[in-house]
């Protein structure tokens, strides 16, 4: 499917590696200029040029961590200074740690704050001004299953994606008339170093092996498997399009049906 993203300038958080890598990559192979971040500049730049080896895309990499604020406003910066705009905005964070209530002091509330909705709502404020101006944008969060279904032993990311499902889904209101949308998306069990470091905690916590718990992730799936990260991607991309124009406000779980309420 031609998706019609030649032209249009993205910026992808967190995408060295796992789903943010297989969004810039998507979102590339679909003809979009690219501005990529992460916190370690050599996975950062293998991934940039691979990214513009296999698409032909013209890619930007920002060394950056946008859970603080001059790390979101290197990223833009650069992005504004060789590309002049940001079109589509897909915000993206490693989860908080695994544990229960007792296992985090408010340090690690903060931590979790600044990692999962600060980066989230500070790359929004720096984008959405010239996405108002054009009277065109995409803003794409990427979320997780926990802010619709909590899983266990995940309280701090089942509170705070919570916030950030909160935040999109005002925001989508308050700029709907400017033609800018916001979605989240809501990524299950999918083959990532993060679900393998969930796999090792829970595994830890319980006295077992870590195959053993992705085996049992993959039973209380109805399809039975982890997600691809490039199903993922492939949501995120058709999300940043102009076909989908009048889809707003919407949180989607890429989940293989994990899920289990009906909305």
């Amino acid at each position: 499917m031609q998706l019609g993203l030649g032209g249009r300038v993205a910026l992808v958080a967190a995408s060295s590696r796992g789903l943010g890598r297989a969004i810039a990559h998507e979102l590339a192979a679909e003809g979009a200029t690219l501005c990529m971040c992460a916190r370690h500049a050599e996975s950062l730049e293998a991934a940039r040029a691979a990214i513009a080896s296999d698409t032909g895309a013209e890619v930007e990499a920002v060394v950056a961590d946008v859970s603080e604020l001059s790390g979101v406003r290197r990223v833009v910066d650069r992005a504004l200074e060789r590309f002049g705009r940001v079109d589509v905005l897909v915000t993206n964070a490693g989860g908080p740690p695994a544990g229960t209530f007792e296992a985090h002091g408010w340090d690690g509330w903060e931590r979790a704050v600044n990692l999962t909705l600060r980066g989230a709502v500070e790359l929004t404020r720096a984008v959405l001004p010239g996405m108002r101006e054009r009277r065109w944008g995409r803003i794409i969060h990427v979320n997780s299953i926990a802010a619709k279904q909590p899983v266990d032993n995940l309280m701090l990311s089942n509170s705070i994606r919570a916030a950030v499902t909160g935040f999109a889904k005002t925001l989508s209101n308050e700029v709907a008339t400017a033609g800018i949308t916001v979605n989240t998306l809501l990524p299950g069990y999918t083959r990532t170093e993060r679900v393998e470091s969930l796999a090792q905690a829970t595994a830890a916590k319980e006295g077992i092996a870590p195959a053993d718990v992705l085996a049992r992730f993959e039973r209380e799936i109805p399809m039975r498997r982890l997600g691809e990260p490039n199903e993922l991607a492939a949501l995120a991309a058709f999300l940043a399009s102009d076909r989908a124009g009048y889809i707003t406000g919407q949180s989607i779980a890429v989940d293989g049906g994990w899920i289990r309420g009906l909305l």
